[in-house]
């Protein structure tokens, strides 16, 4: 009943009618052999890996969870086989660096495989997802030994990475960790407990690589003296053991076939990754990385929910449709006559598809970033990287986890039920809101250091890109239905943007209670400008005469939807930002 079809076309749309993505990588040093063939290949090759040999063993791995046995951890039947061929396929290491075994592919391509694995299966997906994060860390911060050692098997799959951040009494805080690390020669001892560790133990490779923050003797206190290293499970050039040992897994509302994991280090040799001290910088090159992947479970399971709830919705016969009888041969019109039932499914639709235009604009700015020669180029699109990544992050995963509930919505009481597959994905999207990051967390990141204590002029940046394609378009534009709203919510959000520059420098609690409907209105406005974009897209496929006019309209009629019946939320938004913070902080501690 829950068989997921990964959608090539939408992802071709955005990737080469939207973003134009082979005329960016054809100016790019690093990434001109990327041509559209090449692109189209890799979705559809990554469509058939996440419909044929992930999708099936979602529900299985989800009935069967993670096993713990004696301190080793047993992943579900067929996961291991599933790795396997998932890593010789070369999927792991889709974005490395060829130097090291790494495909070399650019982040364009690479969210749009991701978002197919985290809908065919998010259990399985954060295991080589945690890898490719590891190995970018590696690439960018480690010594050329480290990277030698550890890349080519981490990109082919013969290892697997792991981030160890969160302890016992430190979570969001990093600055109170108590994970230490003793020099030893040429190398380390780390010593520490780390728990929610995704992937901590499994039985799907030979080796785990843990990348560990600790501190040194001596280091500052706080998130300054913090380092980061490399802890393998078992050491590279002897195969000894290392003192790495996992101390139970969790038992979860979701993501049940990912392990998990309470990760013990006890006097385990450890490799410096750079300078010491700046590890809680260099984990950020991962975190950051994770952030827009996490994001694109929310997205990917949405769009899943959103395949059931459709099929449904088209076949299930309740009720006649208000202005008459649509299914005149039988007892009952389908539930799709119905405005509400259309409501919710344009709902997650116009979320899903803005979604994805927006995560692949995220990647065109994080390869710009990484390969363009011009090195006012590389700036620009890192201060769109900064300002957009915990919007992303966040918007994704809010807005797809409320797509899954509304999509399960519509199956009413088959939703609920496990035979569709809506319940495994509300509860397999539930936990994209809370980690790399709980939402509200990005939300103050937004609101705090990219907004109120900026000095890079960070949403500037954002605006004039926005403001340049406003006025490149509407000299063409028929549908002044979006540029108009588009203005409106641009605006609001610079004036928006200015006042609570000014009240957050006079008192903290104002970014905070405004931090969250911040966020949620940015996310308006950007994705009014994806929808603009998708628009300016189709109207000129259809000018030139395309012959999927039926695909065409119906963008240009999901987009007429999230201007009529979504974008008027901006309202709502401007007033709760308005409201400040005395209401939120009136009450005294021992009044809740």
């Amino acid at each position: 009943m829950s068989s997921y079809r990964a959608p090539v076309r939408d992802m071709q749309f955005i990737l080469h009618e939207v973003q134009d993505a082979e005329s960016m990588l054809a100016s790019m040093p690093g990434t001109q052999e990327v041509s559209r063939d090449l692109m189209d290949a890799v979705l559809e090759g990554a469509a058939r890996v996440c419909e044929d040999l992930l999708a099936p063993m979602n529900r299985s791995g989800d009935e069967e969870g993670c096993h713990f046995e004696g301190g080793l951890v047993r992943t579900p039947a067929g996961f291991r086989d599933a790795y396997e061929a998932y890593a010789e396929g070369g999927w792991i290491g889709l974005t490395g660096e060829p130097k090291y075994g790494g495909q070399g592919m650019p982040k364009v391509l690479a969210v749009l495989m991701e978002e197919m694995v985290m809908a065919a299966n998010a259990s399985f997906a954060l295991y080589p997802i945690l890898s490719a994060g590891a190995c970018l860390t590696l690439s960018r911060h480690g010594s050329e030994e480290l990277k030698q050692t550890y890349l080519p098997r981490l990109y082919s799959g013969e290892w697997s990475g792991t981030m160890c951040l969160t302890e016992p009494h430190a979570g969001t805080d990093l600055g109170m960790l108590k994970t230490r690390a003793e020099p030893e020669g040429d190398a380390y001892r780390v010593t520490g407990t780390k728990i929610f560790i995704t992937g901590g133990e499994h039985d799907l490779c030979e080796n785990i690589i843990h990348l560990v923050l600790a501190r040194l003797p001596g280091a500052p206190e706080g998130p300054k003296g913090i380092s980061l290293f490399v802890v393998p499970r078992t050491l590279p050039a002897s195969g000894e053991a290392n003192g790495v040992s996992c101390g139970a897994i969790e038992h979860k509302m979701g993501i049940r076939a990912s392990a998990t994991c309470v990760m013990n280090f006890d006097n385990a040799r450890a490799y410096l990754v750079g300078e010491p001290n700046k590890g809680l910088a260099y984990m950020f090159t991962m975190m950051n990385y994770e952030r827009l992947s996490i994001g694109l479970q929310g997205l990917g399971l949405a769009e899943h929910s959103y395949q059931i709830a459709a099929a449904y919705a088209r076949e299930r016969l309740q009720g006649r449709a208000g202005n008459g009888v649509a299914n005149p041969a039988g007892p009952a019109d389908p539930i799709l006559v119905h405005p509400d039932v259309r409501r919710m499914l344009l709902t997650v639709r116009a979320d899903v598809e803005a979604g994805r235009a927006l995560a692949v604009y995220v990647a065109a700015q994080l390869d710009r970033a990484h390969f363009h020669e011009d090195a006012g180029v590389r700036e620009r699109a890192g201060k769109l990287v900064a300002f957009l990544t915990p919007v992303a992050k966040a918007a994704f995963s809010d807005r797809g986890f409320e797509g899954c509930v509304l999509a399960q919505q519509v199956l009413g009481g088959h939703g609920y039920v496990r035979e569709w597959g809506l319940e495994q994905n509300v509860r397999d999207a539930r936990i994209a809101q809370i980690y790399e990051g709980t939402n509200g967390v990005q939300a103050l990141d937004l609101a705090g250091r990219k907004l109120v204590r900026d000095r890079e002029g960070l949403l500037e940046v954002l605006v004039e890109e926005i403001e340049a394609f406003l006025a490149a378009w509407q000299g063409e534009a028929s549908a002044d239905w979006l540029v108009a709203p588009l203005r409106s919510v641009l605006g609001n959000v610079q004036e928006v943007s200015q006042r609570l520059r000014k009240r957050g420098e006079e008192n903290a609690d104002e970014i905070g209670a405004a931090s969250v409907p911040y966020l949620r209105l940015v996310t308006l406005m950007l994705y009014g400008f994806m929808w603009a974009r998708m628009v300016q897209a189709a109207e000129r496929a259809l000018a030139d005469g395309a012959s999927d006019i039926s695909y065409y309209d119906a963008k240009l009629k999901t987009a007429r939807f999230f201007v009529d019946r979504v974008m008027p939320g901006v309202s709502a938004l401007v007033t709760e930002i308005e409201a400040g913070a005395a209401s939120l902080m009136a009450m005294d501690a021992d009044q809740f």
